[in-house]
Parts: C-alpha cells; structure tokens; sequence
C-alpha cells in the first residue's frame, strides 16, 4: 500500500504572510532587492520565453489580454504576469499550455515563493518584487513560445524591467496616476514608463497626450529604438462597428472586441500593432480577428448577469462592474456609458469605492453629466481606504447628489427599494481592490 503523499510544511496563504511580513515600512523604489534576490536564483529572468514587456497607466491589462488571445489563437502557448489580482493570487500567474493557458495552481505558486524566501534568508523586499521573482522562477521553469509582464508600477524602478530584452516594449496611455512615487506631472510619469525602453527594441506606444508622447519619443531616439506609434505608423479606427486597423503593411478590417468600449478599439489597435512590428511571431489575418472577438478582462466595463449581488439590485436593472481610479479611467468608463445610453437610455446610478490616494473629484467628475446620484461604500479589508465621508464630500462639491451606504450589498438593497419607471443602469467602480470584493461576493470568480 502506498503512504500517503506528504502535506506542503505550509499553505499558500501562510507563505505569502511571511513574505508579506518581510515588505519595507516605506516602499522606496529600487532594483537593488530584486536584483540581489534573482542573483542568489541563478538569474531565472535571463532564461524567459521572447517577452513582450507593457508599461503605461490604462489599458494595460486590456492590451495584454488581446495579445494573449491572438498569440493563442495562433496555437502559442503564452505565459501571462498580471497585477493586481481581483479574487485569487492565482490570476497573477498564467501559464501557457496548448490549446490555451492556465492559472498557476496554489502547490506551484508556493514552491516558487518558498524557493524565493529561501534565497533572500529575511532580507526586507516588497511583495511585488518576491512575487515577481517567483514568476519569473514559473515561467522559466515552464516553456512557452511568449511571455507578456505587466508592469506593477511606473517602469524604471519595477522589479518586470530587471528583464534586459524583451522583444517588443509596449506602452499604453499614460495619464495622472501614482503621483507619490512617480512624480506630479505628466512628463515625470512618461519619463518612468519610457524606462522600460531598451535598446534597439521595438516600441510601440499607444495615442497619448503630446507631452507625454515628447519624452517617449525622446527615449527612443536615444536608446535607437524603432518607433512605432498610433496615428503615426499605424491607426486604428471605427467604421460600421467594426475595427479598422492599417499599417504600411496594409489594412485589416476586423469585427468589434467583445470588451465594452471605445477605449477598447484602442487597446485592440495597440495589441495588433505589436504582434505586427516584430517577427517573433506570424499570426494570421484569422488569428488576430479571433483574439480581438475572443479577448476577456473582468472587471473592465465587465457586465454582471446573474450572481448574489445582481438579484439585490431592482428587477431588470443592469449592473456594470469598472476597475477604474484615475481620471482618464473615469472618461473612457463615462463614454462607454455614454454609447449605452445611446442605444438604451436608462438612469444611471454610480456605486463607488476608493482608495485613499486616489483623486476622487477628477475620476467622479467624469460621470457629471450622467448621474445626480452617487451611493459612497467602503472598500472591505483594505488598508489605505478612502473614508465614505471623505468621498461623499468629493461627490457634493461636484454638485451631485450623494449617499453612504455600509456596502456595496446595502446599496443595491437601498436602490431595490426605490420606484424606477425604467430599471436602472448600474455603476459599481472606483477601484480594483472594489471590483474584486465583487466579483467574490457575486460569486463571478476569473479563471
């Protein structure tokens, strides 16, 4: 008879505890932790699938899931780093497999992270940067014809930038955000997200505002990067619902994203012209239709059918969940509601969660001319919350009219209770950390 197996020495959550415990009082952006830790790894980051590195403030997550679905549309197998997650730190970590990826499984995640607490022996690191080092540690462990890395924050002094050739790097719109660490103007966050840019790799960039796109030019003139930028070397466009793309390798007339929004067009555009401005990978006109119909992201303009949460809300309403927290999240969220209200005009309420350090009036601001009505809830076991009173505030001074409710489930329960001619559209937004908490209490978890 066989013994049975032996159970890990610890649990997934009681290894990240440990890590987490080992995080820095102030987090003070630098590489010298992380590249002592992959040091002492034997440098898994040197022996990565061809890696497409995407920095920038919005869309990243949207790009990174258009290039996933592509590449796996054209039979690749792609690794994918993510951050944060919604529900499960599984999210953050997807390994590529024919016939599509995964999510890394808790004994893999755990045996990366123990090998990582091992080699930095108490040392003080952030959880991002052991978290990083662990991927890095699955995905050269694991092989696969591409690597898409996120970045966590900024670029420059990101642990995903210790990568030192990617093959193509990818910046999407870059707008206020991370003001505490990335500094107080445009130019100094371009200047951040330009870093990633090494030399002689492609960089492909997405629309952004002139002087931000000034400092990216900039950088990649000085490390002889190509250029290749929206508007352009390439465009992208809506004709009769449908994506226009065209480049100097010629035009591709492709059907619509099934992720809501303009933006998304957008997104689309720049995954295509990455996967086109380098020659790791031929991918076919069918293969690039099937990732940009195919593409997922939760939590972006995400439509929650069914679920616990959704039979709160009155009957036949429609409840939206958005990740968004900066100012240009709040407009390309504000003009996807805008096209909704186009088609089927309903009254909008906003339910809105967020996070201390974030700019309140610029995000709120965006949804004005939408709704008098905004419902404040707290965001469950965060630390660094924005306290309801202090975003209800927010909300008066912008002449809207404002409520605190104790949770997202007593907002829903407070609008079931009011008399709607038409069912209401609903907005639950503000923050990632929000969007998660919702999506686990619905009982919609990402796979």
């Amino acid at each position: 008879m066989n013994a049975p197996a032996a159970k890990p020495s610890s649990s997934l959550a009681e290894v990240v505890a440990r890590v987490s415990a080992l995080h820095p009082v102030r987090i003070d952006l630098n590489l010298d932790r992380i590249s002592r830790l992959l040091e002492r790894l034997d440098h898994p980051e040197r022996k990565l699938p061809p890696v497409i590195h995407v920095a920038g403030t919005n869309g990243k997550g949207s790009t990174i899931a258009y290039l996933r679905a592509t590449l796996e549309a054209a039979n690749l197998r792609v690794h994918a780093y993510t951050s944060p997650y919604l529900v499960r730190l599984n999210e953050c970590f997807r390994l590529g497999r024919a016939g599509g990826g995964v999510l890394a499984g808790d004994d893999e995640i755990r045996e990366a992270l123990e090998r990582c607490e091992r080699a930095n022996a108490g040392a003080p690191i952030t959880v991002f940067e052991i978290k990083t080092a662990a991927a890095f540690l699955l995905f050269a462990q694991n092989p696969a014809d591409a690597l898409l890395l996120e970045v966590g924050l900024g670029g420059r002094l990101d642990a995903t930038n210790m990568v030192e050739k990617p093959v193509a790097s990818v910046i999407t719109p870059v707008s206020m955000d991370h003001t505490e660490f990335l500094g107080t103007t445009l130019t100094s966050i371009a200047g951040e997200k330009a870093a990633i840019i090494k030399r002689g790799v492609p960089v492909i960039v997405a629309e952004q505002a002139p002087e931000a796109m000034a400092v990216i030019e900039a950088q990649a003139a000085r490390m002889r990067s190509p250029l290749h930028a929206a508007g352009q070397q390439w465009h992208v466009s809506i004709e009769h619902g449908r994506l226009v793309y065209q480049d100097d390798r010629g035009l591709m007339d492709l059907a619509a994203p099934k992720l809501f929004g303009r933006h998304q067009f957008d997104n689309a555009g720049l995954a295509i012209a990455t996967l086109r401005a380098i020659d790791t990978f031929r991918i076919s006109p069918a293969a690039f239709e099937a990732g940009i119909v195919n593409a997922e992201w939760p939590a972006r303009m995400q439509r929650l059918a069914s679920g616990r949460l959704v039979d709160l809300a009155p009957a036949g309403s429609e409840v939206w969940l958005d990740g968004g927290h900066n100012a240009e999240g709040g407009r390309v969220a504000a003009a996807a509601l805008g096209d909704l209200e186009e088609r089927v005009p309903r009254p909008l309420v906003i339910i809105a969660g967020m996070m201390g350090n974030k700019d309140a009036s610029g995000f709120l601001a965006n949804f004005a001319g939408q709704t008098r009505h905004i419902i404040v809830v707290p965001i469950p076991d965060q630390d660094n919350v924005m306290p309801p009173q202090r975003l209800a505030d927010a909300v008066r001074q912008l002449g809207m009219r404002v409520e605190i409710a104790t949770g997202v489930d007593a907002a829903l329960r407070t609008l079931a209770g009011l008399a709607y001619e038409v069912p209401p559209r609903i907005l639950i937004t503000g923050s990632l950390y929000l969007a998660g908490h919702v999506l686990a209490a619905n009982g919609t978890l990402p796979g």
